[in-house]
């Protein structure tokens, strides 16, 4: 089993940014998918950025035009840039392959948005 770690969430006013960061093994990462899920108490986990090994992104609607992934191959790490932040946005955020492999979900880290 291989968890992944994610970092960089925290809290923030609203409008403001965050950029998250998620450092993965290279045997799971360097040809896949890889991407940013989040969850709010309730609701279903959400996908809500992808990115293909060649850089090829997709983001959810909510998303759009606010946050931007990206990924480092040499240093295996998938990031998430996070601007005009909104109350909604709120949420543990998690990086995992795309689909999500069960084993590797990490702990997750936290986004508050809060005025």
């Amino acid at each position: 089993q291989v968890q992944l770690v994610e970092s960089g969430g925290g809290l923030v006013q609203p409008g403001g940014s965050l950029r998250l960061s998620c450092a993965a093994p290279g045997s799971i990462f360097s040809i896949y998918v890889m991407g940013w899920y989040r969850q709010t108490p309730g609701k279903q986990r959400e996908l809500v950025a992808f990115i293909t090994s060649e850089g090829r992104t997709n983001y959810v609607d909510s998303v759009k035009g606010r946050f931007t992934i990206s990924r480092d191959n040499a240093e295996n790490t998938v990031y998430l840039q996070m601007n005009s932040l909104k109350f909604d946005d709120t949420a543990l955020y998690y990086c995992n392959r795309v689909p999500a492999v069960h084993g590797y979900w990490g702990k997750g880290t936290l986004v508050t948005v809060s005025s």
